[in-house]
């Protein structure tokens, strides 16, 4: 078993005592997903992916599987993954050739490219990625018309919330409106309508998600009701960040115990760290981190990398998530032993002025190299004369 088939058993063991999270992926041909994606109004997302493919293992291990990820993609998109080295692939990959993996692809209905991305992205960029490419294919202004023009047909304000969801739109002021009028919440429409206009866990809508869960579920699925509860909570996270709220924050994390008690720690653990992050908070920032890492992550190589990683990108300078990044960075390293790993600690290593350390890491990052590694060669020496260069 090589290093890379290692960390990414690693990592999907981790994820295994988990519920059931992360990008579902559509089990049939690309001609079935085209008819499921018509019949759900859905754009298709595709991983163009090799067997052999290093970076696309990775992705496999720990991106996909991630719960926000999976939460927005099911949620707006009909999933599939290509082996485009596969015989029974070939016409796929000839009608959409691909220079290198892995190629990532959302394709309306018709088989149009909407947006593609060639190389690996992890966990936000994958989600930017996703939202960009909704936003491309914004239809909420073929219903601004009518609206204005006072259309309150039900099944026509619910494709209208729909639209807006998916272009990243405000809709609640619209389902409230609509709800408002209802004296029965719990007919067949209306129960589809509370499910679609919940998008904040802070609102009345999600309440009533709850409230009639049982209902909604025996008519829209298990997965659905899920992933509206966890996409609701994030989007209050949102607005958390956006106003610096702690009390939003503490709303997010009590209606996610409340929603979905086997994601609450997972979940609270994020909104903490992306909130004190953003507010500049490294002390409180620090804690979460801590936490997490004693009660979740442990010693898993894939895990912690993945936590240096996030806390570089939060604080990239800050002295104090320096040194413990350093600690966690030099634990992947040595019991992961992937290259990435040690020219992750070699960057640790470089933002605390450590140049011999750095220069040390990186050189390692190069021994232990595969033939997976492509690029990292040249990822090293270019690591290596920035080093020079102070």
């Amino acid at each position: 078993m090589n290093k890379y088939m290692l960390a990414a058993f690693i990592a999907l063991c981790c994820s295994a005592v988990l519920p059931a999270q992360g990008i579902d992926f559509f089990h049939g041909t690309w001609a079935e997903a085209q008819e499921k994606a018509k019949a759900e109004q859905k754009l298709i997302f595709v991983d163009a992916f090799a067997s052999w493919c290093g970076p696309c293992k990775r992705m496999a291990a720990q991106v996909f599987p991630d719960s926000k990820v999976g939460d927005y993609f099911n949620a707006n998109f009909i999933n599939l993954k290509i082996d485009m080295e596969k015989p029974e692939n070939s016409a796929f990959a000839s009608q959409y050739p691909v220079r290198a993996y892995p190629t990532l692809m959302i394709l309306d209905a018709e088989g149009k490219v909407v947006l593609k991305q060639v190389g690996a992205m992890n966990t936000d960029g994958i989600i930017a990625f996703g939202q960009k490419a909704t936003g491309k294919q914004d239809t909420s202004k073929d219903f601004e018309k009518e609206y204005a023009e006072g259309n309150r047909d039900p099944e026509f304000l619910l494709n209208y919330v729909r639209a807006l969801n998916r272009a990243n739109k405000p809709s609640l002021k619209i389902t409230n409106d609509y709800l408002s009028t209802q004296s029965d919440l719990t007919t067949p429409e209306n129960l589809r309508f509370i499910l679609e206009g919940a998008i904040e866990a802070d609102s009345r809508v999600f309440d009533l998600l709850l409230e009639h869960r049982d209902k909604i579920t025996a008519l829209e699925g298990k997965e659905a009701v899920e992933t509206r509860i966890s996409l609701a909570c994030q989007n209050t996270v949102k607005k958390a960040v956006e106003f610096r709220s702690e009390r939003l924050l503490e709303e997010a994390k009590s209606k996610m115990e409340a929603g979905l008690p086997g994601r609450a720690t997972e979940f609270a653990t994020e909104a903490e760290m992306d909130f004190y992050a953003t507010t500049n908070d490294p002390k409180k920032y620090l804690k979460t981190v801590q936490s997490y890492q004693k009660k979740e992550v442990k010693n898993n190589a894939a895990l912690l990398h993945d936590l240096v990683v996030k806390m570089l990108r939060a604080f990239p300078k800050e002295p104090q998530v320096l040194k413990q990044a350093e600690k966690y960075a030099k634990t992947a390293a040595e019991n992961g032993g992937l290259s990435e790993y040690y020219l992750t600690l070699a960057e640790v290593y470089k933002r605390q002025g450590e140049q011999s350390k750095a220069r040390a890491a990186a050189q390692k990052a190069r021994e232990a190299a595969t033939s997976e590694d492509k690029g990292m060669d040249g990822k090293v020496e270019y690591f290596l004369q920035g080093l020079e260069e102070k």
